[in-house]
């Protein structure tokens, strides 16, 4: 017999394989690039991005201030809303 395959689908836990943060550990205003790089569908184009909002805006004053960074809409928005926080 051919072996069987299951069928569950593969873990969604990040679309690149890498560990996510926990829930509410990254502040958007203090995070690294490397900190945010660990975000879901966060690489470092977007980390730079995030980095030079945050710094020509004196910081983030909401999380939904992310839809202001060039590529950030609300579906993404709504993927890292649990992992950032603001301090």
């Amino acid at each position: 017999q051919p072996p069987r395959l299951s069928s569950t689908p593969p873990s969604r836990s990040s679309s690149s394989g890498k560990h996510l943060p926990p829930p509410n550990s990254i502040d958007l205003n203090r995070a690294t690039k490397s900190q945010l790089m660990s975000l879901p569908g966060i690489g470092a184009s977007f980390a730079e991005r995030i980095i030079a909002y945050r710094d020509s805006n004196g910081g983030f004053r909401t999380i939904e201030d992310l839809v202001n960074v060039k590529g950030i809409g609300k579906k993404k928005l709504e993927k890292l809303r649990q992992f950032v926080r603001l301090q």
